[in-house]
């Protein structure tokens, strides 16, 4: 087990200043140059910018039958399979986030990881059981954990370069800041059907179209304006000025969801629409909770298939927080003169039981959320601001109906300015050197081009090893980055192999 603590805050025997209580020397908040103001703001900020999660896991994951024509947990129906879905979504993300962070000490909150929620639905509960599909989750962050505690996944991380997690940094910001633009609207999928190669546009057809657009940029320049002016509290003043604009605008113009019918509709709400519910509390259903079979999907689509998708939701766990964690980091100021993250284990090793409790729990894999951008943008640096968040999402359970009144439109302007503001890290790379340009490029472009932090990881590590290797400087390449590139190849190259050992 990794045993490296913060370091403490010497006690002031010279009368100069107060000394620290037992909490501020526990998460290091003074060490970190925080306080407590900050790390609830920060906490509140963190927790607005990722409460989406807890209405979109189930839309993604409780609308789906399974192979068996079944939905999670045997529900009858579509809204009761949805709410089962929905408590445990915060449950996991209440505990999880405050378990790192105790023991990670961290502002880095934990919630069901998008992405692989999508690929557990579409690829893998069409060929098995939810209760089958959850239980190789559950397995593949077993074995994660195990990778934690032989501290492989660790020395992985330090024997990335550092121009590379540089480029990770990049990439997060960019990926954050698309993520932001993307769910509010003001960046759109072309549809296929419109006879162009443009993959995304400008708000529909070229034009920004509906209200909650309004929303979204007066929030956008609100917050802007008051992170310019170092005031306190600018990214939860924003968003909360936001919803309150959003709640005024859907009451006098009705702009809807964006989804009637089955038909979208452009000017509609990319996802809550922010109206007061006429039940406020909830009474949450947890009867998910260890309805898995871990080892059933060995028997339903075979030893080879099911170790293919253990190991396909393996490399993107083990890498998107690889990524999300030296980001946020770098971001917060936390990286030491090598640029580690101190302490990292301890991270690791909670985001790697985060998995494994995704997959226990029947939510998916539960991962850390770049979205704690948000709350770092707001000031907290320690694990103290997730015990506001997970807090928050503990309350969650019981609110539900009042959490949904946040709209996107409202939460992704933080995302898009906490983003940008990690790009600055960009002028660290050393430009002068091919070998390492081109994949710190492929590095920061492909995870918001692809969707995935890990896609962009691959790229860039597979390109860096055969650079190096070309530039007769391969013996500069540490081992285990060899190791890892062939990983990488073995993923991108999934499909192929499955075709290949006829199990595509």
């Amino acid at each position: 087990m990794v045993t490296d603590r913060i370091p403490r805050v010497p006690r002031d025997t010279s009368g100069g200043r107060r000394t620290p209580g037992a909490i501020d020397r526990y998460f290091g908040i003074s060490e970190r140059e925080s306080n407590f103001g900050r790390e609830i703001r920060g906490g509140f900020a963190t927790f607005f910018a990722m409460s989406y999660i807890v209405v979109l896991n189930p839309l993604i994951i409780g609308t789906v039958a399974d192979a068996d024509g079944n939905l999670l947990g045997g529900a009858g129906s579509v809204p009761e399979s949805i709410a089962m879905v929905g408590s445990v979504t915060s449950l996991a993300a209440g505990l999880l986030t405050i378990l790192m962070g105790v023991v990670g000490r961290y502002p880095f909150a934990i919630a069901v990881g998008l992405g692989l929620n999508s690929f557990l639905a579409v690829s893998v509960a069409s060929q098995m059981s939810w209760q089958e599909a959850m239980g190789l989750v559950l397995i593949e962050g077993v074995v994660i954990t195990l990778l934690v505690i032989t501290k492989v996944r660790v020395a992985v991380l330090h024997a990335i370069p550092s121009d590379l997690k540089t480029a990770m940094s990049v990439g997060i910001g960019l990926f954050i800041a698309f993520i932001g633009l993307v769910d509010s609207g003001f960046i759109r999928r072309v549809p296929d059907e419109a006879g162009t190669t443009v993959p995304v546009g400008l708000g529909v057809g070229g034009t920004l179209t509906g209200w909650p657009i309004v929303v979204f940029l007066t929030g956008l320049i609100l917050t802007a304006i008051l992170v310019m002016k170092k005031v306190r509290g600018a990214i939860i003043i924003g968003m909360a000025t936001s919803t309150v604009l959003a709640i005024i605008i859907e009451a006098v113009f009705k702009p809807g969801p964006s989804l009637v019918d089955g038909k979208p509709v452009p000017t509609g709400w990319q996802l809550n629409v922010p109206t007061m519910p006429s039940d406020i509390v909830a009474l949450p259903d947890l009867s998910l909770i260890g309805d898995v079979d871990p080892f059933g999907g060995f028997a339903r689509v075979g030893v080879l298939a099911a170790l293919m998708i253990v190991f396909t939701l393996m490399l993107s766990d083990f890498f998107d927080t690889m990524g999300t964690v030296v980001g946020l980091s770098a971001e917060a100021k936390l990286l030491d003169k090598d640029g580690q993250v101190p302490g990292v284990g301890r991270v690791l090793l909670v985001d790697s039981l985060a998995a494994a409790s995704g997959g226990a729990a029947s939510t998916s894999s539960n991962t850390t959320y770049i979205e704690s951008a948000a709350g770092i943008g707001e000031g907290a640096r320690t694990g103290f601001a997730n015990i506001v968040t997970g807090g928050l999402f503990l309350v969650a359970m019981f609110i539900a109906p009042l959490v949904s009144i946040v709209p996107f439109e409202a939460a992704t302007p933080a995302l898009v300015i906490v983003g940008l503001a990690m790009m600055a890290q960009i002028r660290r790379i050393d430009f002068s050197d091919v070998a390492i340009v081109i994949p710190c490029l492929l590095t920061a472009v492909l995870m918001p081009f692809s969707f995935s932090i890990a896609v962009g990881l691959g790229a860039g590590m597979i390109t860096y090893v055969v650079l190096r290797t070309f530039q007769g400087r391969a013996r500069e390449v540490h081992p285990l980055l060899w190791g890892v590139a062939a990983l990488f190849a073995l993923y991108f190259a999934a499909h192929p192999i499955r075709v290949a050992l006829g199990i595509g």
